[in-house]
């Protein structure tokens, strides 16, 4: 498994987001997808407090155990969480941070994130505090998610003002079917050196495969189950599918191949944290960032998901 940098961390090019632990599987599939990751390589865990109200923090404390040392977890403070409370203030960052340490039965966090920005709070007060926290240790690097560029810009102008700890990393939305991050935040991070962390790499399971174009639903989906994530089985997007499982298919690969590895492709992204509910998806994660897309890939890609092509195809 390649490794890339977040600040001074060194990270799988495939890591598992751990929003499905404790809500979506249970503790015994949750172990397995714990077990799985490590055997094929993956070393980067990415969770929440606020992902099955702590429930995913407490699993991965107590499965990855005496393999601390072997793992880089990620988590995020800052939504809210019953019992617990919510935002960016200095007080509630210690309060928040003091309380994932103990679900995750641990002494540090690699990398503590700021889930969303704080409008509330001056970003400054919110890197101070995250500054005591890596001064004191129990932080390796502190990164932020949900981050515009000019919000980025921002951080960096008051880090550099403070000469603290400093954003090395952010994580937005990004996908074959959601390129939003292009349009400014991704020259951002390369300008300031911030490695990018892209969520909803699979766009909720359509870059899988397993939604097709006058196909039934597979039952047990979030998207049979939820009407939130059925409404991104529009026309478009399924056209679009089905264009880049024939390009794929037409390169030897499968989709989820192409979706993984043209995330990475893009210099500036760190890790692919796809989500889990199994040990099969795991290793076929790990599997398809074994792609070396080249730009005249990338350029034929563009194209296929340009709205002229749709057209055309149409």
């Amino acid at each position: 498994m390649q490794k890339r940098k977040i600040g001074s961390l060194d990270v799988s090019v495939v890591g598992v987001g751990c929003n499905n632990f404790g809500i979506r599987i249970d503790e015994a599939r949750t172990k397995e997808v714990i077990d799985a990751a490590l055997d094929s390589g993956a070393n980067f865990f990415d969770t929440a407090d606020t992902y099955a109200n702590g429930r995913s923090e407490e699993l991965i404390g107590r499965l990855i155990g005496y393999r601390r040392s072997q793992v880089i977890i990620a988590t995020k403070f800052g939504q809210a969480v019953p019992g617990q409370g919510t935002g960016a203030r200095p007080e509630y960052v210690k309060k928040a941070f003091e309380a994932s340490l103990k679900r995750l039965r641990t002494d540090y966090v690699d990398l503590y994130q700021l889930h969303l920005p704080d409008p509330a709070v001056p970003i400054a007060e919110t890197l101070g505090a995250l500054d005591e926290l890596v001064r004191a240790g129990t932080v390796k690097e502190i990164g932020c998610s949900n981050f515009s560029a000019q919000q980025l810009r921002e951080a960096e102008a008051a880090a550099t003002r403070l000469r603290s700890a400093r954003f090395v990393s952010v994580q937005n939305e990004y996908s074959l079917l959601n390129r939003e991050p292009e349009a400014q935040v991704l020259g951002e991070c390369a300008r300031q050196g911030i490695a990018f962390l892209p969520y909803f790499p699979l766009k909720s399971g359509l870059l899988t495969g397993k939604y097709r174009k006058g196909q039934p639903i597979p039952e047990d989906t979030r998207v049979a189950k939820f009407d939130r994530y059925r409404k991104l089985l529009t026309e478009e997007n399924l056209e679009k599918v089905e264009r880049l499982i024939d390009y794929a298919q037409s390169h030897g690969h499968t989709i989820l191949d192409l979706a993984i590895s043209w995330l990475l492709a893009h210099p500036v992204v760190a890790s692919v944290i796809a989500g889990a509910s199994s040990a099969q998806q795991v290793r076929a994660n790990v599997d398809a960032a074994n792609w070396d897309l080249t730009a005249a890939d990338l350029d034929e890609i563009n194209v296929l998901l340009s709205r002229e092509a749709g057209k055309a195809t149409a």
